[in-house]
């Protein structure tokens, strides 16, 4: 089940105001950020990149300064504070010390890759290594953890949820992976030339349909689910979803031609031109839009 913070952090991550004005991300969508939106501070000023050694380069492209929403706020994806204030930001930075020790404490969870960490964590952490972490300063630290570009990216791929021993304890809720997808779609905005917005826009309908197939839920079910008061981003969810409509409305017309054809699934990738693998991952879809309940998608 989703706590009720939760739910009520992810009615508020896509709000009406433009873009351009939000300074940080609103409620990282789980429950460190939750812990961490609540009751920790926001991020000082420059607090801006992520210590090198717990993942080499900022694999979600851009200047950390260019994330957040605000030039002079700190950017979302802020694992480290600055050396010194007002320094160049090519200048090396000292990564957050508490963020350092749980790289060294749980290298495969706050390393290289990073993993959704289970609801309850914080409280975990505490409760694990009461002499190591102050808790005001775990929780700040969590927070801009939660709020990094690259823990949003393996939330928004739909990664499960793990525990301090690196073992999967549950799926990742539809709307979290939803707004994780949102939030990355707002930051690059900020950085994207005008140009270059329809691509970006394309790019993250085709994830959000992804992510929709991937959910289980009827696509009327997930609209109601993520509805927000943002009529731009409820419209990307609406291409979303159309774009889910017209795929299943091919294969299910792929699959009337296959059947009626009378050949093999080998023949009729050779009839029309397409590879053995595609023509069975329709098929199988189709079988499956055709199964399921009225409006329904499951994942292929």
């Amino acid at each position: 089940m989703t706590d009720t913070n939760e739910i009520a952090a992810s009615s508020t991550a896509t709000p009406a105001a433009p873009e351009a004005t939000q300074a940080t991300p609103v409620a990282a969508p789980d429950a460190i950020a939750e812990q961490a939106s609540t009751d920790a501070p926001s991020a000082a000023p420059g607090q801006a990149r992520k210590p090198r050694r717990r993942g080499g380069k900022n694999r979600g492209g851009g200047k950390a300064g260019a994330q957040g929403g605000n030039q002079g706020a700190a950017a979302p994806d802020a694992n480290a504070a600055p050396t010194k204030a007002g320094k160049d930001q090519g200048k090396a930075r000292t990564p957050h010390p508490v963020l350092e020790k749980l790289f060294e404490l749980y290298p495969g969870l706050f390393g290289a890759r990073f993993l959704p960490l289970k609801r309850g964590v914080y409280e975990e952490l505490v409760t694990r290594h009461p002499d190591a972490f102050k808790p005001e300063d775990l929780k700040l630290a969590m927070g801009l953890h939660a709020r990094s570009t690259r823990y949003l990216e393996s939330v928004a791929a739909g990664h499960p949820r793990h525990d301090l021993e690196g073992q999967v304890v549950e799926p990742m809720a539809p709307e979290h992976v939803h707004h994780a997808i949102l939030e990355l779609h707002r930051r690059r905005q900020m950085r994207t030339p005008e140009e270059g917005r329809a691509d970006l826009r394309a790019q993250t309908v085709t994830r959000i349909a992804r992510a929709i197939d991937a959910s289980g839920l009827a696509r009327e079910d997930y609209a109601v689910l993520v509805r927000s008061r943002d009529a731009g981003i409820n419209a990307i969810v609406d291409e979303a979803l159309a774009t889910l409509a017209g795929q299943d409305a091919k294969a299910e017309a792929l699959l009337r031609a296959f059947e009626a054809s009378g050949k093999s699934e080998q023949e009729f990738a050779d009839m029309y031109g397409m590879t053995h693998s595609e023509v069975a991952r329709t098929l199988k879809r189709a079988r499956q839009v055709k199964a399921s309940p009225p409006h329904a998608t499951q994942a292929a």
